[in-house]
């Protein structure tokens, strides 16, 4: 994406990257729609984080309510959106928005043996948080990325695979049952307080690991959603 000299048109890039910095949040590429899409005409533009900054921020502006980081990545990305003049989207609207297609669109990942899509930096360490649809794409905007080189590719001892302690993971996908029941037992503290095993024995991107607390939010939601 380009440079320029306002906030609008050829400046959303380097201008948008600025305002989002502060917030722990980074541009994920994008790509430019297609009438399949069914969202206009326009470019997609992925937002997401990596390592802990985003955690940082959200700490700082954390409200009690429901869905906390939901609630603070919508009010800071609807912000940022208006500013830019473009439309947010989220994962967690209603129904649920392709993010995973649309990601591998963006920057051409891959998923890991775990199904999450691995990062050639960031390993596991990485999530998308929105997405900004502008009406027309800034100039010099490189539209969906090839593929990029995927860490699993070189990993041949795949210590993901072997690292759940009840086998929730093979190469024929991944046991939700197993997971689910083994997190709700005594023995799953281990895996909510430090995170999943098969995860956080991933190699790729290691320096990238989320905060302890940052840790034990995202084990705790997920938790829920697999109960």
């Amino acid at each position: 994406m380009a440079t320029g000299d306002t906030e609008t048109g050829n400046a959303v890039a380097p201008a948008l990257i600025e305002v989002l910095e502060p917030h722990g949040l980074i541009l994920r590429g994008g790509f430019a729609l297609e009438p399949a899409d069914g969202l206009g005409e326009g470019t997609l533009v992925m937002v997401g984080n990596a390592g802990g900054a985003m955690w940082t921020a959200f700490e700082g502006q954390r409200r009690d309510e429901p869905n906390p980081l939901d609630g603070w990545t919508k009010r800071t990305i609807d912000r940022l959106a208006q500013r830019f003049g473009a439309r947010a989207i989220y994962p967690f609207d209603r129904p649920h928005p392709p993010f995973q297609r649309w990601a591998k669109r963006a920057e051409g990942l891959a998923p890991s043996p775990l199904g999450l899509l691995i990062h050639p930096r960031f390993g596991l360490w990485h999530a998308y948080r929105a997405a900004l649809i502008f009406p027309q794409a800034p100039d010099g905007f490189a539209a969906t990325q090839a593929a990029v080189d995927n860490p699993c590719d070189a990993c041949l001892e795949r210590p993901c695979l072997s690292a759940c302690p009840v086998d929730a993971f093979s190469t024929n996908g991944y046991d939700v049952p197993a997971c689910a029941s083994y997190l709700a037992s005594p023995s799953g503290q281990r895996c909510r307080n430090a995170g999943c095993a098969a995860r956080t024995a991933c190699p790729a991107g290691a320096e990238f690991r989320y905060p302890d607390d940052q840790v034990r939010f995202h084990m705790a939601a997920f938790s829920r959603s697999i109960a």
